[in-house]
């Protein structure tokens, strides 16, 4: 059932020339094997550095897997376009597929990381520690302090900020900013100031679980303010230099580039400091700054680029020891739903022609045996945080792994500053998920206009009505992820005690 061609293809936007390079023993920038290619036939690109899924398919399993073991090939009518043979065929392989899902399985060990010191993480991120202050303002429920602003009155503090130099749907924004940006500043000893702040909370995750909407409502609370950018993601991908993996590696987005994001909301907050100075100087601010990537929970992936000193291939640092290291106090909103359906919509969202159930289980099966491949030979986060497995993956699977991700940043936050939310309860009852928001983020009472507008609105970044009209997944790769994400649900649940987690009724 699997073949080997146990090897890479190098490209360089500077060679078209295709050059083949093992994965044992070979040149490999990341620093560790490839778990991947080893006796399979995959094939693996890289591009300027950057490993990204191939576009050729192969496949062991067939590809059209409509009817679940034992179901009645008259069903498959609500299939229309799949003729009943083929289905009965495709469902006959469910037990070969399910033999790798067994083998995973029983390789799966969730151990405690271990943390890495914050000396190590300061000759990681030595310009990032020397900006970033050990404390903050007193008076701010969002993590501000001011700093000496050394230009004159015609000078662009944007000019040099990567996310206008790389995107020109930003610069809109970036003008509204550069225009308020002088009647902002703090004056004093013949110095001039800004105010400069972090996200007082992130909602970390999970991508096609919900996030794009509870952030939306979010907003209309009068003492949120988010970023100038939904997702600038800056702790993931931007500051290791990551726009777009086909376009390789750019300059890395230096911090002050993300605290430029929260410059709108720092004007408001200077501003009610300012009027309150004179009267209550210790009355605090009730604004609080918030943002939306939902890579920083489970995305990883740079970590084989910059950094070389991983144990057994698990990175030796993860994107919540730095945001840890500066707001120790942070809070945290995650957004899950039934990992099986996460997949499909994330499929569904992404996939850029070719969609159909066959497809996406085509896709899954390949996925499925890659991640086989890799828990042979290493640990599950080793595998989890590969970047090499997770661009070869034809479907984001690790995504949906959400106890692994959890556990590591339980490692270094308290469970009380995570409030963790399922979309099916979000779905059913918006007025209950966004009550319980308020309170974990310690928001004031919204008038009933404001609540109506609110929780009435309707949803945001819902599935296209051209995916849609594709129809639901098959029932037999549905029964596949269930068998495959069921003990991190059954993880999942044990931690945070509640059997909601577990998705037995989505």
């Amino acid at each position: 059932m699997r073949h080997c061609i146990n090897c890479c293809i190098q490209l360089s936007p500077d060679d078209v020339q295709t050059q083949q390079v093992s994965c044992r023993g070979g040149s490999h920038h990341g620093r560790q094997e490839c778990p991947v290619c080893k006796a399979e036939n995959k094939i693996v690109f890289r591009v300027d550095e950057l490993l990204i899924s191939s576009p050729f398919h192969y496949g062991a399993f067939p590809s059209n897997p409509s009817l679940m073991e034992g179901e009645n090939p008259s069903d498959a009518k609500e299939h229309h376009h799949q003729s009943s043979v083929n289905n009965i065929s495709y469902v006959k392989d469910y037990p070969s597929i399910k033999l790798i899902i067994n083998s995973i399985t029983s390789r799966i060990e969730f151990t405690t990381r271990q943390l890495p010191d914050v000396e190590d993480l300061k000759k990681q991120e030595l310009h990032m520690f020397s900006v970033i202050p050990h404390k903050f303002l007193p008076n701010s429920k969002s993590p501000c302090w001011y700093e000496e602003f050394t230009g004159r009155n015609t000078t662009d503090p944007y000019l040099t900020n990567s996310y206008v130099l790389y995107s020109k749907r930003f610069r809109s924004t970036f003008d509204t900013l550069r225009k308020a940006f002088w009647g902002h500043l703090s004056h004093a000893h013949g110095k001039h100031f800004r105010l400069r702040c972090l996200p007082h909370f992130y909602i970390i995750g999970q991508p096609k679980c919900g996030t794009t909407d509870l952030y939306d409502r979010l907003r209309l609370h009068p003492e949120v303010k988010f970023s100038a950018i939904k997702e600038p993601h800056w702790w993931t991908r931007k500051r290791f230099g990551i726009v777009r993996l086909r376009d390789g590696l750019r300059d890395r987005y230096p911090v002050e580039d993300y605290l430029d994001l929260f410059d709108l909301a720092a004007h408001q907050i200077h501003q009610g400091l300012q009027a309150s100075a004179a009267k209550e100087p210790s009355k605090m601010n009730r604004i609080i700054i918030g943002e939306a990537s939902a890579s920083t929970m489970w995305d990883n992936n740079a970590w084989t680029l910059f950094y070389d000193n991983g144990t057994d291939g698990e990175p030796p640092f993860l994107t919540q020891d730095f945001i840890h290291a500066f707001q120790p106090d942070a809070k945290l909103i995650v957004m899950l739903r039934d990992p099986v359906e996460r997949l499909y919509s994330d499929y569904l969202y992404f996939a850029s022609s070719n969609k159909s159930a066959d497809d996406f289980h085509e896709k899954v099966t390949e996925a499925l045996q890659l991640f086989e491949n890799c828990m042979l030979d290493y640990s599950l986060r080793a595998c989890v945080y590969n970047n090499t497995l997770n661009n070869a993956m034809p479907v984001r699977l690790q995504v949906g792994l959400y106890a692994v991700y959890l556990l590591d940043w339980l490692t270094v936050f308290s469970k009380e500053q995570f409030l963790i939310l399922r979309l099916e309860d979000h779905a059913s009852n918006v007025k209950d998920t966004m009550h319980r928001v308020f309170q974990f983020l310690s928001l004031g009472p919204l008038s009933e206009k404001q609540e109506a507008l609110m929780t009435k609105s309707p949803a945001s970044n819902t599935r296209r009505p051209e995916d849609r009209d594709l129809g639901p997944m098959w029932p037999v790769t549905q029964r596949l992820l269930r068998d495959f994400y069921g003990p991190f649900n059954a993880r999942l649940a044990q931690v945070l005690a509640d059997e909601a987690f577990l998705w037995r009724k989505t």
